[in-house]
Protein backbone atom coordinates (compact mmCIF):
# COMPACT_ATOMS: atom_id res chain seq x y z
CA UNK A 1 0.00 0.00 0.00
CA UNK A 2 1.46 3.35 -0.58
CA UNK A 3 2.80 5.10 1.88
CA UNK A 4 0.89 8.23 3.65
CA UNK A 5 2.48 11.77 2.45
CA UNK A 6 1.63 14.83 4.13
CA UNK A 7 -1.16 15.96 1.47
CA UNK A 8 -1.73 19.39 1.03
CA UNK A 9 2.56 19.56 1.24
CA UNK A 10 2.77 17.59 -1.62
CA UNK A 11 0.26 19.56 -3.45
CA UNK A 12 2.57 22.65 -3.21
CA UNK A 13 5.49 20.42 -4.32
CA UNK A 14 3.31 18.98 -6.96
CA UNK A 15 2.80 22.09 -8.18
CA UNK A 16 5.38 23.72 -8.30
CA UNK A 17 6.87 21.10 -10.45
CA UNK A 18 5.29 22.80 -13.61
CA UNK A 19 6.57 26.49 -12.73
CA UNK A 20 10.39 24.71 -11.61
CA UNK A 21 13.11 26.05 -10.71
CA UNK A 22 16.56 24.37 -11.79
CA UNK A 23 18.04 22.96 -14.99
CA UNK A 24 20.17 20.78 -12.83
CA UNK A 25 20.40 16.96 -12.30
CA UNK A 26 24.57 16.57 -12.50
CA UNK A 27 28.01 17.44 -14.07
CA UNK A 28 27.85 18.89 -17.48
CA UNK A 29 30.00 17.56 -19.61
CA UNK A 30 32.50 20.82 -20.65
CA UNK A 31 32.35 21.63 -24.95
CA UNK A 32 34.64 19.61 -26.62
CA UNK A 33 36.11 21.13 -29.69
CA UNK A 34 34.71 19.89 -33.37
CA UNK A 35 38.09 19.25 -34.24
CA UNK A 36 38.55 16.40 -31.54
CA UNK A 37 34.98 15.24 -31.10
CA UNK A 38 34.26 14.76 -34.64
CA UNK A 39 30.96 16.61 -34.29
CA UNK A 40 29.32 19.00 -36.29
CA UNK A 41 28.09 20.88 -33.01
CA UNK A 42 29.65 20.10 -29.57
CA UNK A 43 26.89 21.93 -27.30
CA UNK A 44 23.19 21.88 -27.40
CA UNK A 45 20.40 23.13 -26.04
CA UNK A 46 17.61 20.68 -25.28
CA UNK A 47 13.86 21.34 -24.16
CA UNK A 48 12.36 19.81 -21.09
CA UNK A 49 9.21 19.43 -18.89
CA UNK A 50 9.88 19.28 -15.45
CA UNK A 51 8.04 16.15 -14.84
CA UNK A 52 9.56 12.43 -14.70
CA UNK A 53 9.01 11.61 -18.35
CA UNK A 54 12.77 13.29 -19.67
CA UNK A 55 15.01 11.86 -16.54
CA UNK A 56 17.07 10.30 -18.60
CA UNK A 57 18.41 13.14 -19.87
CA UNK A 58 19.55 14.26 -16.70
CA UNK A 59 20.50 10.82 -15.82
CA UNK A 60 22.93 10.90 -19.02
CA UNK A 61 24.55 14.28 -17.94
CA UNK A 62 25.52 12.95 -14.01
CA UNK A 63 26.68 9.85 -15.43
CA UNK A 64 28.58 11.56 -18.03
CA UNK A 65 27.20 9.26 -21.27
CA UNK A 66 27.11 12.59 -22.69
CA UNK A 67 30.32 13.50 -22.19
CA UNK A 68 31.82 10.66 -23.34
CA UNK A 69 30.50 11.27 -26.66
CA UNK A 70 32.46 14.87 -26.84
CA UNK A 71 28.38 16.53 -26.49
CA UNK A 72 27.46 18.74 -23.71
CA UNK A 73 23.75 19.10 -23.33
CA UNK A 74 22.14 22.17 -22.22
CA UNK A 75 18.55 21.57 -20.28
CA UNK A 76 15.55 24.27 -21.18
CA UNK A 77 12.30 24.03 -19.23
CA UNK A 78 9.28 24.45 -21.86
CA UNK A 79 5.92 24.18 -21.63
CA UNK A 80 4.88 21.48 -23.21
CA UNK A 81 5.77 19.66 -26.93
CA UNK A 82 3.19 21.42 -29.05
CA UNK A 83 4.93 24.48 -27.49
CA UNK A 84 8.51 23.33 -28.73
CA UNK A 85 7.53 23.32 -32.12
CA UNK A 86 8.15 26.53 -32.69
CA UNK A 87 11.56 26.75 -30.16
CA UNK A 88 13.17 24.08 -32.24
CA UNK A 89 12.10 25.68 -36.24
CA UNK A 90 13.30 29.02 -34.47
CA UNK A 91 17.08 27.33 -33.83
CA UNK A 92 16.21 28.49 -30.08
CA UNK A 93 16.73 24.59 -28.79
CA UNK A 94 17.90 22.01 -30.95
CA UNK A 95 16.35 19.13 -29.73
CA UNK A 96 13.03 18.85 -27.55
CA UNK A 97 10.66 16.76 -26.06
CA UNK A 98 7.50 16.40 -27.42
CA UNK A 99 4.02 14.24 -26.78
CA UNK A 100 3.84 11.96 -30.00
CA UNK A 101 -0.14 12.93 -30.49
CA UNK A 102 1.30 16.29 -30.53
CA UNK A 103 4.11 15.51 -33.24
CA UNK A 104 1.81 13.63 -35.54
CA UNK A 105 -0.74 16.11 -35.07
CA UNK A 106 2.05 18.49 -36.38
CA UNK A 107 3.42 16.26 -39.02
CA UNK A 108 0.22 15.91 -40.51
CA UNK A 109 -0.20 19.74 -40.76
CA UNK A 110 2.97 19.69 -42.91
CA UNK A 111 5.88 20.20 -40.28
CA UNK A 112 8.83 19.10 -41.03
CA UNK A 113 9.71 17.48 -37.31
CA UNK A 114 12.04 14.04 -36.96
CA UNK A 115 11.53 12.09 -34.10
CA UNK A 116 15.06 11.25 -32.91
CA UNK A 117 14.70 8.90 -29.60
CA UNK A 118 12.14 7.66 -27.38
CA UNK A 119 11.59 8.76 -23.82
CA UNK A 120 8.73 7.34 -22.26
CA UNK A 121 5.92 4.90 -21.91
CA UNK A 122 2.17 4.32 -19.98
CA UNK A 123 1.99 1.80 -17.97
CA UNK A 124 -1.00 0.58 -15.44
CA UNK A 125 -2.36 3.98 -13.14
CA UNK A 126 0.37 6.05 -14.84
CA UNK A 127 -2.43 8.46 -16.27
CA UNK A 128 -5.97 7.95 -14.93
CA UNK A 129 -9.57 9.67 -14.48
CA UNK A 130 -10.12 10.72 -11.04
CA UNK A 131 -12.80 12.36 -9.06
CA UNK A 132 -13.22 12.98 -5.37
CA UNK A 133 -13.85 10.88 -2.59
CA UNK A 134 -17.50 11.22 -1.98
CA UNK A 135 -18.66 11.55 -5.49
CA UNK A 136 -21.46 9.62 -6.73
CA UNK A 137 -19.85 8.52 -9.90
CA UNK A 138 -18.36 5.06 -9.81
CA UNK A 139 -18.48 3.95 -13.49
CA UNK A 140 -17.09 6.12 -16.87
CA UNK A 141 -20.96 5.73 -17.46
CA UNK A 142 -22.03 7.92 -15.15
CA UNK A 143 -19.47 10.60 -16.55
CA UNK A 144 -22.29 11.12 -18.75
CA UNK A 145 -23.24 15.44 -19.22
CA UNK A 146 -20.57 16.18 -16.46
CA UNK A 147 -16.82 17.75 -17.20
CA UNK A 148 -13.89 16.06 -16.98
CA UNK A 149 -10.89 18.74 -17.07
CA UNK A 150 -7.60 17.35 -19.08
CA UNK A 151 -4.37 19.68 -19.65
CA UNK A 152 -5.00 20.16 -23.24
CA UNK A 153 -7.41 19.85 -25.09
CA UNK A 154 -7.44 17.90 -28.22
CA UNK A 155 -4.25 15.77 -27.35
CA UNK A 156 -3.10 12.56 -26.07
CA UNK A 157 -5.44 13.73 -22.85
CA UNK A 158 -8.76 13.50 -24.60
CA UNK A 159 -7.93 10.92 -26.84
CA UNK A 160 -6.89 8.74 -23.83
CA UNK A 161 -10.47 9.22 -22.17
CA UNK A 162 -12.29 8.95 -25.54
CA UNK A 163 -11.28 5.24 -25.12
CA UNK A 164 -12.47 5.16 -22.25
CA UNK A 165 -15.70 7.02 -23.06
CA UNK A 166 -15.94 4.52 -25.97
CA UNK A 167 -16.34 0.94 -23.61
CA UNK A 168 -18.52 2.66 -21.71
CA UNK A 169 -21.01 3.37 -24.35
CA UNK A 170 -20.66 6.91 -24.95
CA UNK A 171 -18.84 9.43 -27.24
CA UNK A 172 -16.86 12.71 -26.53
CA UNK A 173 -20.22 14.37 -27.52
CA UNK A 174 -21.56 13.30 -24.27
CA UNK A 175 -19.28 14.92 -22.05
CA UNK A 176 -17.80 17.95 -21.79
CA UNK A 177 -13.80 18.55 -22.22
CA UNK A 178 -12.54 21.49 -20.24
CA UNK A 179 -8.57 22.94 -20.26
CA UNK A 180 -7.05 22.90 -16.71
CA UNK A 181 -2.77 22.71 -16.19
CA UNK A 182 -2.43 19.71 -13.96
CA UNK A 183 -0.88 21.92 -10.61
CA UNK A 184 -4.86 23.49 -10.64
CA UNK A 185 -6.94 20.11 -11.35
CA UNK A 186 -7.35 19.46 -7.75
CA UNK A 187 -8.41 22.80 -6.49
CA UNK A 188 -10.55 23.26 -9.78
CA UNK A 189 -12.30 19.70 -8.84
CA UNK A 190 -12.70 20.45 -5.70
CA UNK A 191 -14.51 23.58 -6.32
CA UNK A 192 -17.14 21.85 -8.08
CA UNK A 193 -15.67 23.18 -11.51
CA UNK A 194 -15.46 19.88 -12.92
CA UNK A 195 -16.93 16.29 -12.38
CA UNK A 196 -13.63 14.46 -12.69
CA UNK A 197 -10.03 14.84 -14.25
CA UNK A 198 -7.42 13.08 -16.06
CA UNK A 199 -4.32 13.09 -14.25
CA UNK A 200 -0.85 11.75 -14.68
CA UNK A 201 2.01 11.46 -11.59
CA UNK A 202 2.87 13.33 -9.13
CA UNK A 203 -0.63 14.98 -8.96
CA UNK A 204 -2.29 11.45 -8.58
CA UNK A 205 -0.49 10.79 -5.54
CA UNK A 206 -0.62 15.04 -4.66
CA UNK A 207 -4.74 14.58 -5.13
CA UNK A 208 -5.11 11.61 -2.99
CA UNK A 209 -3.30 12.54 -0.33
CA UNK A 210 -4.68 15.88 -0.18
CA UNK A 211 -7.71 15.33 -1.31
CA UNK A 212 -8.55 11.39 -1.33
CA UNK A 213 -9.31 11.49 -4.60
CA UNK A 214 -10.05 7.96 -6.20
CA UNK A 215 -9.53 6.20 -9.53
CA UNK A 216 -12.68 6.00 -11.48
CA UNK A 217 -10.62 4.23 -14.46
CA UNK A 218 -6.91 3.84 -15.89
CA UNK A 219 -7.07 4.89 -18.87
CA UNK A 220 -4.15 3.21 -20.24
CA UNK A 221 -6.00 -0.30 -20.66
CA UNK A 222 -7.60 -1.72 -23.67
CA UNK A 223 -6.55 -0.32 -26.93
CA UNK A 224 -3.97 2.21 -25.27
CA UNK A 225 -2.29 0.03 -23.03
CA UNK A 226 1.44 0.19 -22.91
CA UNK A 227 0.91 3.53 -25.22
CA UNK A 228 3.86 5.66 -26.07
CA UNK A 229 3.76 9.28 -24.60
CA UNK A 230 6.69 10.59 -25.22
CA UNK A 231 10.18 10.94 -27.02
CA UNK A 232 12.64 13.16 -28.80
CA UNK A 233 12.26 15.40 -31.88
CA UNK A 234 13.95 17.83 -33.65
CA UNK A 235 13.24 19.49 -36.98
CA UNK A 236 14.77 17.91 -40.35
CA UNK A 237 16.49 20.38 -41.02
CA UNK A 238 18.76 20.05 -38.16
CA UNK A 239 19.01 16.47 -38.11
CA UNK A 240 20.31 16.91 -41.86
CA UNK A 241 22.99 19.45 -40.56
CA UNK A 242 24.04 17.60 -37.75
CA UNK A 243 24.21 13.59 -38.44
CA UNK A 244 27.11 13.20 -35.93
CA UNK A 245 25.86 15.49 -33.54
CA UNK A 246 22.36 13.66 -33.16
CA UNK A 247 24.18 9.75 -33.20
CA UNK A 248 25.97 11.27 -30.25
CA UNK A 249 22.97 12.34 -28.58
CA UNK A 250 21.19 9.39 -29.55
CA UNK A 251 23.72 6.75 -28.33
CA UNK A 252 23.94 8.48 -24.70
CA UNK A 253 20.10 9.15 -24.30
CA UNK A 254 19.82 5.20 -24.76
CA UNK A 255 22.21 4.01 -22.63
CA UNK A 256 20.39 6.17 -19.84
CA UNK A 257 17.33 4.84 -20.73
CA UNK A 258 18.75 1.75 -20.47
CA UNK A 259 19.88 2.49 -17.10
CA UNK A 260 16.56 4.68 -15.99
CA UNK A 261 14.50 1.18 -17.24
CA UNK A 262 15.85 -1.00 -14.80
CA UNK A 263 17.14 1.09 -11.68
CA UNK A 264 14.19 3.13 -10.58
CA UNK A 265 16.66 4.13 -7.97
CA UNK A 266 18.57 6.29 -10.66
CA UNK A 267 15.22 7.71 -11.42
CA UNK A 268 14.34 8.62 -7.83
CA UNK A 269 17.99 9.77 -7.29
CA UNK A 270 17.30 12.27 -10.00
CA UNK A 271 13.40 13.79 -10.19
CA UNK A 272 14.31 16.05 -6.87
CA UNK A 273 16.81 17.84 -8.64
CA UNK A 274 15.16 19.67 -11.53
CA UNK A 275 12.04 19.29 -10.09
CA UNK A 276 9.92 20.25 -7.34
CA UNK A 277 9.15 17.15 -6.43
CA UNK A 278 10.69 15.76 -3.34
CA UNK A 279 12.53 12.53 -2.39
CA UNK A 280 9.65 10.88 -0.05
CA UNK A 281 7.17 11.58 -3.33
CA UNK A 282 9.59 10.20 -6.13
CA UNK A 283 9.75 7.03 -4.12
CA UNK A 284 5.86 6.12 -4.19
CA UNK A 285 4.45 8.06 -7.53
CA UNK A 286 4.05 5.05 -9.87
CA UNK A 287 5.49 5.10 -12.91
CA UNK A 288 5.86 4.06 -16.92
CA UNK A 289 8.92 2.67 -19.21
CA UNK A 290 11.67 4.02 -20.43
CA UNK A 291 12.05 2.44 -23.93
CA UNK A 292 16.16 2.72 -25.21
CA UNK A 293 15.23 3.05 -28.90
CA UNK A 294 12.07 3.52 -30.84
CA UNK A 295 9.85 0.68 -32.39
CA UNK A 296 7.90 1.38 -35.27
CA UNK A 297 5.03 -0.63 -34.23
CA UNK A 298 4.47 0.92 -31.52
CA UNK A 299 4.53 4.50 -32.45
CA UNK A 300 2.07 3.22 -35.11
CA UNK A 301 0.04 1.89 -32.90
CA UNK A 302 -0.44 6.25 -31.78
CA UNK A 303 -0.74 6.77 -35.11
CA UNK A 304 -3.26 4.77 -36.09
CA UNK A 305 -5.50 5.71 -32.99
CA UNK A 306 -5.57 9.01 -33.72
CA UNK A 307 -6.47 8.46 -36.87
CA UNK A 308 -9.58 6.41 -35.51
CA UNK A 309 -10.83 8.94 -33.38
CA UNK A 310 -10.41 11.61 -36.16
CA UNK A 311 -7.47 13.53 -34.86
CA UNK A 312 -5.71 13.06 -38.07
CA UNK A 313 -7.76 13.39 -41.03
CA UNK A 314 -5.32 11.06 -43.20
CA UNK A 315 -3.38 7.88 -41.77
CA UNK A 316 0.49 8.71 -41.17
CA UNK A 317 3.45 6.03 -42.08
CA UNK A 318 5.69 6.66 -38.77
CA UNK A 319 8.29 5.18 -40.03
CA UNK A 320 8.69 8.30 -42.49
CA UNK A 321 9.43 10.28 -39.39
CA UNK A 322 11.63 8.23 -37.22
CA UNK A 323 15.66 9.01 -37.36
CA UNK A 324 17.17 5.01 -36.78
CA UNK A 325 19.38 5.39 -34.05
CA UNK A 326 22.90 4.87 -34.70
CA UNK A 327 24.27 1.03 -35.99
CA UNK A 328 27.79 1.75 -33.93
CA UNK A 329 29.67 4.39 -31.90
Amino acid sequence: MTPTLRGRAVVVGAALALTLAGCGGGEEAPATSANSSGLEKTTIKVGVLPIPDPVSVYIANAKGFFKEEGLTVEPEIITGGAAAIPKIKNRELDISQTNYVSTFAAVAQGEKIKLVADMYQAGPNTFNIMVPKDSPIKTVAQLKGKTILVNNLNNVAQLAVETQLKVAGLTKDDVKFAEKPFPEMGNAINSGQAEAGWITEPFITANQSAFGFTKLADTMTGQTENLPIAGWMATDEWVQKYPKTLAAFQRAISKAQELASSDRKEIEKMIPTYTKIDAKTASVITLGTFPSELNVDRLQKVADLMAEYKYLSNPIDVSSVIVPAPTSG
